[in-house]
């Protein structure tokens, strides 16, 4: 598309009005005294006859003129000389008025001052359109042209951009947009995404978080949950090539939940929430289509988990009598984060009859204890998400995190005799020299414990790993959330 042709004037006095603005009303009385001195062009944003008072007005409602000036308010008063802008002001101040024009008691039956009205030019939306329209967008990834006969839509099937379900063409227009929910640079490396250790800019997630169909005050989110899983021990391209059923689950923290409205509570692990679902699914496109991450390619999962899709809620906060999982790892109370893990689908524990601390946590040893397999010890992560319900036996008991967490260790303690292969009629296990020791399905640190879900279920869930760690595993990752 060539980039639009603007004339301005060379000398004289330049306005930028529209009709929807009460002060741009204001000033058409004024505008009026400075056209009949002679010497100024009016071009108006939204209505070409606008204002009366003028004789020749030039409708800029395409708003290329406004761009090109890089109108913010209206209206907008600019004195050129020799062909550039030697002075401007926005809005209604007399004194202003009087400085730039040059004319000494305008506007005497006005009130001194009124602020002005936004500018349509910069309009979200419409100001993606004119950095696009006049070739300034500044973007680096590769364009794409689709055929006239083509629907945008199934080229993105076609291409194998997406994931199964339908994605965001991610028009010139709707990155920018995108973009303009963070402050960092769009050529910024992030880091080399995996499998393949392709350069992944700020630009590139932004792509895939339109796609994903993020809203931009999502894409810090996204970002903090890219560093993430870029962090070599979270091993994402082991996550990826394991058979294992893993993939990255997100537990965000902090302020960022409630200013991008998360959901922490009913059906949090559901569907249903935009910041949800489309968070996790954008690391999910990232990984596919800038890493090549590919089922049955790289990712090599047997089964996989419908998690794969997306896999990302908020922790409840403001319902939990103990510290958020960001604080527990490292993060300061109030700062937004988000935790990857590479974990399965939920397995539910239902107890709807313990009341106290000690029964319930007994309940929760012996259903994590079932991950992985029940011969098999230690065996993998684990994250315990803890429903309302649940937790408030726990709260009541003056149970802290810590308690918690101390119980469901000891209680995880498993004698070696009954790990032992074909112990119990079960042929996996390990080797006869475990008999006779104690052994512990978690490896140290390996359980996490996170509060969400609705007010009304005693229904909480285990969200089983991939591994314990080591060269071969994968390892939890908590990043701050930053503008």
């Amino acid at each position: 598309m060539p980039r639009p042709e603007v004339t301005l004037p060379s000398d004289g006095l330049i306005a930028v009005v529209k009709r929807d603005c009460p002060t741009c009303e204001l000033t058409a009385p004024v505008l009026a005294e400075l056209a009949a001195h002679g010497g100024l062009t009016v071009f108006t944003q939204d209505d070409p006859s606008f204002p009366e008072t003028v004789p020749d007005r030039i409708d800029d409602t395409a708003l290329n003129v406004s761009h090109v000036l890089k109108v913010e308010i209206v209206p907008t008063l600019i004195r050129r000389v020799d062909g550039r802008d030697a002075d401007r002001t926005y809005g209604w101040d007399r004194a202003e008025w009087e400085r730039v024009s040059g004319f000494q008691g305008i506007g005497s039956g006005l009130p001194a001052f009124r602020p002005g009205c936004g500018a349509l030019n910069v309009e979200p939306g419409t100001i993606e359109d004119l950095l696009v329209r006049f070739g300034e967008t500044d973007l680096t990834a590769r364009r794409v042209e689709l055929g006239d006969d083509e629907d945008e839509f199934e080229a993105t099937f076609e291409r194998g951009w997406s994931d199964g379900l339908p994605v965001v063409p991610p028009t010139e227009r709707r990155v920018l947009r995108m973009l303009a929910g963070t402050t960092r640079d769009p050529k910024e490396l992030v880091g080399l995404c995996p499998p393949d250790l392709a350069p992944l800019t700020v630009e590139k997630i932004a792509i895939n978080a339109v796609m994903a169909g993020c809203k931009p005050e999502y894409l810090p989110v996204v970002l903090a949950a890219v560093e993430a899983a870029l962090d070599p021990a979270f091993s994402m391209h082991g996550v990826l090539a394991t058979t294992m059923f893993v993939g990255p689950v997100l537990v965000v923290n902090g302020p960022v939940r409630r200013q991008i409205g998360m959901n922490a509570r009913g059906n949090a692990l559901g569907q249903g929430n935009r910041a949800n679902a489309t968070i996790g699914r954008a690391l999910q496109l990232i990984i596919r289509n800038v890493g090549g991450g590919r089922p049955q390619e790289v990712d090599r999962a047997t089964l996989g988990n419908p998690g794969k899709y997306t896999y990302c809620f908020a922790e409840d906060e403001e319902g939990s009598c103990w510290e958020p999982l960001s604080v527990e790892r490292g993060i300061a109370p109030g700062v937004s984060a988000v935790t990857v893990f590479a974990g399965f689908g939920l397995q539910g524990v239902v107890d709807q009859k313990s009341r106290d601390p000690e029964s319930l946590s007994r309940s929760f040893a012996e259903s994590l204890k079932a991950i992985h397999n029940v011969k098999l010890a230690p065996a993998c992560d684990a994250m315990l998400v803890v429903c309302p319900e649940h937790e408030r036996t726990f709260r009541n008991a003056g149970w802290s995190k810590a308690r918690l967490y101390e119980e469901l260790y000891r209680l995880c303690e498993i004698p070696g005799d009954m790990l032992v292969a074909g112990a119990r009629g079960i042929a996996e296990g390990h080797s006869p020299a475990v008999a006779g020791t104690m052994r512990n399905k978690f490896r140290p640190g390996g359980l996490l414990i996170v509060r969400a879900g609705g007010g009304a279920g005693m229904f909480s869930g285990i969200i089983g790993g991939w591994s314990s760690g080591g060269p071969t595993g994968s390892l939890p990752v908590t990043r701050e959330v930053k503008s």
